[in-house]
């Protein structure tokens, strides 16, 4: 395959992954979802990630049916990575993508929610142990070193069950063995063969007599660096012969290198023209010895490290080689099986982490419908009221224990939320749509309790407050293929009479409402035309968001908590009330004053009263 072949790489792009990476190790990172390899070769980090997401997951990215969808779906995946414990778990779940398979979803949902509960059942200071661990791996650049001890620390904390089976498949002994033997090494070390990487080295400490050879290679060097010195050092004036001169120079060579005087008389030249013949050679043919004994040294050290770090199934027997199903292991090592169980657990543990701190429990996967109960929006800090919803059918109506106001209605394909300005729709319609991606993804998702069909199209369309016939028609053009192509469609649209004249929006979404209701799609439509719409197919209702008056900060208090079966009111009122108390200017209060005549005098008077009052109830 070519890299021009997959999605967004061009001739340019590919030319500069072949150029960095080489074809075929550019075509290993794409394949295995590698953001990192991609930005190391000179990507920008969110060109990388689409085209990864596209390589690896292109059917589920068609689910993402209008642009709103795919920022909901940006926004989530950017919450999870936010939560990621190591760089590399953070590029791996930024290019998570729609799964179309039920099994695959159900799987990691598994995997997931097992990751959720071990975080759970950490104590403080496992976490803050296994946090440590990863920030350690990441401060090393995911260094085997580091893979290993953040291995032995997983195991330690007691994650080795579950989806964490890979770190508790590992051998304990063999892993602190392989620590030992990669504190020893500089970089990576090759089982199978020699160091790898020109950089490589064994570490000062790893071997004394390495470092012995070593130190007395340095001083060898600085020696013949300076030939001349050593021969005015040992030529002093004393001596009358030749013989003398050599034994002295043999005596001063010995006694700085710390090599023994029989290895420095036997490098020593056997024919000198001069005394600086003398020396210079002895120096020079020293420092080639040493430098042979060095690299023979480095190369037993490296063999007894590869020994060290050789196939981790040589140490038991034929019986549990291999793995629990007796498959062959294909030879990796501890140090690969580490690496690769590590990457995996920062990945799961990452998702776990962000579920668990979110409150994200796992959705029910149904053939049909949504719904939530005590479902928050994501992107929301602070006090968030939570709310139950949903459309199409579901269990949840009937759930024990939960007041009837808040049991969604199950049967109904579709639903025109009204009510309140600011009073959450357009939120609900948001939270709606992370918990369908969110569910799509095999991820936990943020309510008490939550039942999601499987989704082959997701629109969801903000409101664009722009008024002309360019904006309708790329608004139709956006939101009418997915909804008449086979499969199911989600369909979660926003005031969609801010794009044309009320009236004849009025007429659009009615036939946007039948029309969804004839394909067998599912549907939420917030609008404030609730009243303007022709009779509805038996398959739709109405619900309203209702506004109950001011705070004693005069904030407006809404019930976000939609009122099934209810059409909501937009309550003016409370708005200008607001204005009218804030108001600083007279001339400006009596414009607002005036408002308030037009939408009902008697009803702003009694909203600032109940203001008031609770400010002095306070």
């Amino acid at each position: 395959m070519r890299l021009q072949d997959y999605w967004g790489i061009g001739p340019k792009t590919s030319e500069r992954l072949a150029e960095a990476l080489g074809t075929e190790r550019a075509i290993e990172a794409i394949e295995s979802a590698d953001v990192r390899a991609l930005v190391d070769a000179g990507l920008h980090r969110g060109r990388a990630t689409r085209i990864l997401r596209r390589a690896n997951g292109e059917a589920g990215m068609d689910v993402l049916a209008t642009g709103d969808a795919r920022s909901v779906y940006d926004d989530l995946l950017g919450l999870a990575a936010d939560a990621a414990l190591t760089a590399h778990a953070a590029d791996r779940i930024r290019v998570l993508t729609p799964l179309l398979d039920r099994d695959a979803v159900e799987a990691r949902l598994d995997r997931v929610v097992a990751a959720r509960d071990a975080w759970t059942d950490l104590d403080e200071a496992d976490r803050e142990a296994v946090a440590d661990a990863f920030d350690a791996y990441d401060e090393a650049a995911g260094s085997d070193l580091a893979a290993v001890e953040t291995a032995v620390a997983l195991r330690e904390a007691g994650l080795t069950a579950g989806p964490f089976a890979d770190i508790g498949a590992l051998d304990g002994d063999r892993l602190r063995d392989a620590a030992d033997a990669l504190a020893d090494v500089r970089g990576s070390i090759d089982p199978a063969g020699g160091l790898d990487g020109d950089d490589i080295e064994i570490a000062a400490g790893a071997d004394a007599e390495l470092d012995r050879l070593r130190e007395q290679l340095s001083a060898a060097r600085d020696l013949a660096d300076s030939a001349f010195d050593v021969l005015e050092s040992v030529r002093d004036g004393s001596l009358r012969d030749f013989e003398a001169l050599e034994a002295a120079t043999i005596d001063h060579v010995a006694s700085e290198t710390g090599v023994e005087p029989a290895t420095v008389r036997a490098a020593s030249p056997d024919e000198a023209l001069d005394a600086a013949d003398f020396v210079s050679g002895t120096l020079r043919d020293l420092v080639v010895e040493l430098e042979a004994a060095v690299e023979g040294r480095e190369a037993a050290v490296a063999a007894d490290i590869r020994e060290r770090l050789g196939d981790e199934s040589a140490g038991r027997d034929d019986a549990t080689a291999g793995g629990s199903d007796g498959a062959d292991d294909g030879g990796d090592t501890a140090v690969a099986r580490a690496a690769s169980a590590v990457s995996d657990a920062a990945f799961l543990l990452s998702l776990g982490r962000f579920a668990a701190e979110n409150g994200h429990v796992r959705p029910t996967l149904v053939d049909d419908g949504i719904a939530v109960r005590g479902a928050r929006n994501p992107f929301l800090g602070g006090d968030v009221q939570p709310v139950s919803y949903g459309v199409g059918s579901h269990s949840l109506a009937d759930a024990s224990g939960v007041a009837s106001a808040d049991a969604p209605p199950t049967g109904d394909r579709v639903s025109v939320l009204t009510g309140a300005n600011s009073g959450g729709k357009t939120t609900l319609l948001e939270t709606l749509c992370a918990v369908a991606l969110l569910a799509s993804m095999g991820l936990p998702v943020p309510a008490d309790a939550a039942e999601v069909g499987t989704f082959d199209r997701i629109v969801f369309h903000r409101r664009h407050a722009s008024f002309n016939a360019g904006v309708l028609e790329s608004t139709l053009k956006s939101v009418v293929p997915p909804l008449v192509a086979d499969g199911r469609t989600l369909m979660l649209v926003d005031e969609f009479e801010a794009i044309t004249e009320p009236g004849r929006a009025a007429d659009l979404l009615n036939g946007l409402v039948t029309l969804t209701v004839d394909r067998g799609a599912l549907g939420v439509y917030v609008t404030h035309l609730a009243e303007d719409l022709s009779p509805l197919p038996e398959a739709a209702r109405i619900d309203g968001i209702f506004a109950e008056g001011l705070t004693n900060d005069l904030e407006l208090r809404v019930d976000y908590q939609p009122r099934f079966e209810t059409v909501g009111k937009s309550t003016p009122e409370f708005i200008v009330s607001r204005l009218v108390a804030n108001a600083g200017d007279r001339g400006v209060r009596a414009g607002f004053e005036h408002l308030a005549g037009a939408v009902g005098e008697e009803a702003v008077q009694r909203t600032l009263s109940d203001a008031e009052w609770a400010a002095n109830d306070d």
